[in-house]
C-alpha cells in the first residue's frame, strides 16, 4: 500500500459522533482496529464476558475483512474487562479466536464503559504482509461489505 491512509467505517453511531474511524490502513501495512464492544444495532449482544468478548472480536474481525484481512493477519490484541472475576472467560475467548495465530496481547482490567452493561472492550492490530497486495479488495469491492472503506487524500 502506497500513500494515504486507508480508513474503515463499521456505521457505529459514535464514529460520527465522536470524530473516529473502525480502522485505519496504513501506508506500512499496520492496521490499527479501534476498540471493539458487543454492542450490535444498538444492543448489547451476549450476556456473559465470554460470549461478550467473541462478539466484540468479531466486530474487529469484521472491520479486517473489510480490508482483506482475517484473524490470521492479527499480530496484537487489547482486552479491557471490568473485573478480574471475567479473566478465565476473555481469555478462552481469545484462545480459541487466536491460538493458531499467537499475537502479542494484554488484557487490562478497567473500571467501566461508557455503557454499564458492557465488561469486554477489545482493540486489534493486524498487519498486510508485503506483497499480499493484490490480495486486498479494491475500493468499491470493499464498500460491498458491511461498511465503507474509504482513502484519505493529503492535505
Amino acid at each position: 500500500m502506497s500513500g494515504a491512509p486507508r480508513r474503515v467505517a463499521s456505521g457505529a453511531p459514535w464514529e460520527e459522533q465522536f470524530g473516529y474511524s473502525r480502522a485505519v490502513e496504513l501506508p506500512s501495512g499496520l492496521v490499527l482496529v479501534s476498540g471493539c464492544t458487543s454492542v450490535v444495532d444498538g444492543q448489547i449482544t451476549g450476556g456473559s464476558p465470554y460470549e461478550q468478548a467473541v462478539n466484540a472480536f468479531g466486530v474487529a474481525i469484521s472491520a479486517l475483512g473489510q480490508l482483506g484481512l482475517t484473524a490470521a493477519d492479527v499480530v496484537r490484541t487489547r482486552m479491557y474487562l471490568t473485573h478480574s472475576r471475567d479473566v478465565e472467560e476473555v481469555g478462552r475467548a481469545h484462545k480459541e479466536l487466536f491460538d493458531a495465530v499467537r499475537p502479542a496481547a494484554s488484557m487490562i482490567i478497567v473500571s467501566g464503559f461508557v455503557d454499564p452493561g458492557l465488561v469486554v472492550e477489545v482493540e486489534v492490530e493486524a498487519y498486510r504482509h508485503p506483497g499480499s497486495e493484490a490480495d486486498r479488495p479494491s475500493g468499491s469491492e470493499a464498500d460491498r461489505h458491511s461498511g465503507s472503506v474509504r482513502t484519505e487524500e493529503a492535505s
